[in-house]
């Protein structure tokens, strides 16, 4: 049996991102899917159908895996299951992890998400199995949860100020992983994964401008504005984990630019204004297509 590489989270923004590199370097992967009613969206494709709760479902979709890219659903429980599949991959005989993780985790954070990503990448740095993490900064993709807004009002808003994120595309992020899944000489490392430029979001507004024609507005709002027009849309614990994310960038903590996207892919980030036009008709007709 030849070597398998194993995707989950095939249906997140990552995930299903990561297998058109993959399908580039001509590795067609095993998908792994928690809704058995999700594997006809992969037509052609291997699909395991297993949950991060059920270690018999883990050990039948990592049978014969080589590697693997490791990424759970937001959950209250996300490092307890990410734990729980990295010692089921070693278990079964996994020799490469990719594990994405989240800019600046660091085990005393204030963040809470950041807290649980550094516990992850804890763990599986004392396991044996070649790790490689993943840290991105803030997705350009997640600006397509306001597209609706966007395109209704030409106005979104975030308690983030004039500070500036270095945001990353997922594109991006799926291409690092890729190379980190199936390259040589990777093992251990840790990248940063950013874009070309830090930028605000009154300078994201400019860019949808632009992309759409249409003029759009950013309002810079207090967190418990922002809060509450969430409150009807997100569990609690994720609500206050997201202000807790907001608050950092608002702080000037995601700002800095690393060059790991270049160097490991050959080619610059993905910067804002190709981000805005690629995803143009979205942010205009407020639909956002699922991968």
């Amino acid at each position: 049996m030849s070597p398998t590489t194993l995707v989950t989270g095939a249906t997140g923004a990552t995930g299903a991102a990561v297998l058109a590199p993959l399908d580039r370097r001509s590795v067609a992967p095993r998908v792994m899917v928690r809704d058995p009613g999700q594997a006809h969206r992969f037509p052609g494709r291997e699909v395991a159908v297993a949950d991060f709760d059920d270690l018999a479902a883990l050990g039948r979709a990592l049978d014969g895996v080589d590697a693997a890219y490791l990424v759970t659903p937001s959950s209250e429980r996300a490092a307890e299951r990410q734990t729980r599949f990295a010692d089921a991959a070693v278990a079964a005989g996994v020799r490469r992890l990719v594990v994405l993780s989240q800019y600046a985790a660091q085990a005393d954070s204030p963040v809470r998400f950041l807290r649980w990503h550094a516990e992850v990448e804890a763990h599986v740095a004392s396991l044996p199995v070649e790790a490689v993490v993943l840290r991105p900064n803030l997705f350009f993709q997640g600006l397509l949860a306001f597209a609706g807004r966007i395109a209704a009002t030409g106005r979104f808003g975030a308690p983030i100020g004039d500070a500036a994120v270095s945001a990353v595309d997922v594109r991006d992020i799926a291409a690092v992983a890729a190379a980190s899944l199936v390259e040589p000489g990777r093992a251990g490392a840790t990248y940063t994964l950013t874009g070309p430029r830090a930028v605000t979001h009154r300078e994201i507004a400019e860019a949808l401008t632009a992309a759409t024609g249409r003029p759009v507005a950013f309002d810079d709002v207090s967190p418990q504005t922002f809060a509450s027009a969430l409150r009807e849309h997100l569990p609690a614990w994720q609500l206050e984990g997201l202000v807790e994310d907001y608050a950092h960038y608002a702080r000037g903590e995601a700002a800095v630019v690393d060059p790991a996207v270049e160097d490991v892919t050959g080619r610059p980030a993905t910067d804002l204004v190709d981000f805005a036009r690629d995803h143009a008709a979205a942010f205009e007709q407020g639909i956002v297509t699922v991968p």
